[in-house]
């Protein structure tokens, strides 16, 4: 196996260094920019599954695909995969009971005759107005997700320019999902009604918020761990100079998960977190389109190092993200899903909430939550499964390397 392994190490090395892109990184950055200053303009307002907004980027993210030569593959020869969802009445409810809206997930296909398929995905969806999941201040304002997810689908349009001419072995699907902020209902609903076996997908590839590359070039890459050859891969195409981390966890908050949980190998690929998550501020001034660029070369040179196996295992992961359902309280705050030292640090914390009421601060790590070790993430949600309303918990989080000790009520 070793010696297997050496061998297909050599191969991807070699295959990562051929790759080439048909069109020109100026030309696709112009499209990034492009792309990215539609869907998050005012005129959409915010993208909310069900609305008009909605119905506008779709039309759009459509008209692109054609443009770029993707085959329909959505209902009746269509590129869109139309369902309905009951919304709820009330957040807290587990069974909806509130209107029912219609939704669409947008589907290309590049037929290369093959059994096997690829799936590349980014939602497009996001929060209108705000709502449920902003993180604003006041209510009411246009939530136009530049980054979230505006950046993913940019990012998926090129990669499918750059894919479309080349020689693979295996069929590519890309897939712009909504309703991911509602709770992964496109690719929930993608996964058991799609044309495609789930044992003819070779693997799936998310971009969630891929538009705010750092200057150090960090790169959060979720799943490594659902396939034995994806380390290699990764490792041998990151010629880009990526300050990468990787979690094996084929489970977290975006479409990813619904493949993960049919047994396919995924990647999830994420600039992270930064302050206008969730905000009205969101918006596309503040992207880094080269950087959707090295990203998107990224992960070409990934399918095409990869297209040299007849097949790609899938491999179960040790997930402790799965108990997030069943979390009854919250810290309000927004980690750093690119720290990679001991704890979870703490990107920004919002006023009102539990973490600021207790005096805990932005840049803070937390280390222990009621006597429970925080080593990393998913240590962390796993404590705050533990925990119920009114309750007070001792926090302790590590603020410059001095240890402080907070009282949290949730």
């Amino acid at each position: 196996m070793k010696n297997i392994l050496f061998i297909s190490a050599v191969l991807l090395i070699a295959a990562c260094t051929t790759a080439e892109s048909v069109k020109s990184p100026a030309s696709l950055i112009l499209d990034y920019r492009t792309d990215v200053s539609f869907l998050a303009d005012d005129s959409l307002e915010g993208r909310e599954v069900g609305t008009t907004g909605e119905i506008k980027a779709a039309n759009y993210i459509a008209k692109r695909m054609k443009e770029i030569g993707l085959s329909p593959k959505g209902d009746n020869d269509t590129y869109f995969q139309v369902f309905t969802r009951k919304m709820k009445a009330n957040p807290h409810d587990t069974i909806g009971e509130g209107e029912r809206i219609e939704a669409r997930n947008v589907v290309g296909f590049i037929d290369n005759e093959a059994k096997k398929t690829v799936v590349i995905g980014a939602h497009y969806d996001h929060l209108g107005y705000g709502g449920e999941g902003s993180l604003a201040e006041s209510e009411g304002q246009i939530h136009n997700g530049a980054d979230d997810n505006a950046s993913g689908v940019a990012a998926l349009l090129g990669l499918a320019k750059k894919l479309k001419n080349q020689k693979l072995k295996t069929n590519i699907l890309f897939i712009a999902f909504t309703g991911e902020e509602k709770g992964l209902w496109g690719s929930n609903y993608f996964v058991k009604n799609s044309s495609i076996l789930l044992s003819d997908m070779a693997y799936m590839v998310n971009m969630d918020m891929v538009g705010r590359l750092d200057s150090n070039k960090r790169l959060a890459i979720f799943g490594i761990g659902t396939s034995p050859l994806f380390k290699p891969a990764l490792d041998s195409c990151n010629t880009f100079g990526f300050e990468s981390k990787f979690d094996s966890s084929g489970m977290g908050p975006s479409d990813h998960t619904s493949f993960y949980l049919q047994d396919v190998p995924v990647l999830h690929f994420f600039t992270g977190q930064h302050k206008d998550y969730h905000k009205p501020t969101d918006d596309t001034e503040f992207i880094n389109f080269e950087g959707i660029e090295l990203v998107a070369d990224y992960i070409e040179s990934i399918v095409i190092n990869l297209n040299g196996y007849d097949s790609i295992p899938f491999r179960k992961t040790k997930d402790k993200s799965n108990k997030k359902m069943s979390f009854k309280v919250t810290l309000g705050v927004m980690p750093d899903y690119l720290f990679d030292g001991k704890g979870m640090r703490i990107e920004g914390v919002k006023e009102g909430r539990p973490a600021a009421n207790a005096g805990i601060k932005s840049g803070d790590i937390v280390i222990k939550m009621g006597g429970f070790e925080v080593n990393d993430m998913s240590d962390y949600m796993e404590c705050l499964s533990k925990f119920e309303p009114e309750s007070i918990v001792k926090v302790s989080v590590n603020r410059n390397g001095e240890i402080l000790n907070k009282k949290v009520k949730f």
